[in-house]
């Protein structure tokens, strides 16, 4: 599907994207690199829609959270990979938050960015009394959210 159509999954989806380009072979570590760069998956955490800075337009775009890396329970590099609504590379929607799940915003309005999937609200209460975000905001997966996932009458999946 096209980049247009990740504006439809909602926030907490996986989301793979490919260049359409075959794996290389391992032994080639520079195209395997290269490949991997245009072919991989990550959490939707956050999607903004087209709009204007003074006389420049800018086209809706959104961000998915590729990888943590560190040792020892400490995150020290989030990969977060953000794509214009404008890419030509390909994308799909892997899986969707289960019915019932809570995200967790850094904040509220536009540009919020999800910062953790719960399973449940007393999950995410628990979660957020560990972790340091003073604005945070709740919002629970609805089956009505779940259920607009369906575009021109086909499954955006």
């Amino acid at each position: 599907m096209s980049a247009h159509l990740v504006f439809q999954a909602p926030i907490g989806s996986i989301i793979a994207w490919s260049d359409g380009m075959p794996r290389p072979p391992e032994r080639h570590r520079k195209k395997l690199s290269a490949w991997k760069s245009n072919n991989s998956s990550g959490r939707l955490i956050r999607k903004q829609e087209h709009r204007a800075v003074g006389d420049t337009s800018l086209p809706g775009d959104f961000t998915l959270h590729e990888a943590d890396h560190g040792a020892g329970g400490v995150i020290a590099i989030r990969v977060h990979r953000t794509f214009s609504t404008d890419s030509t590379l390909r994308f799909s929607v892997l899986e969707r938050p289960a019915l019932g799940s809570v995200r967790v915003f850094n904040r509220e309005g536009d540009g919020a960015e999800l910062v953790y999937l719960a399973a449940h609200r007393a999950d995410a209460e628990e979660w957020l009394s560990r972790h340091g975000y003073p604005r945070a905001v709740l919002d629970e997966v609805t089956a009505d959210e779940l259920a607009g996932d369906v575009v021109e009458g086909r499954s955006v999946a």
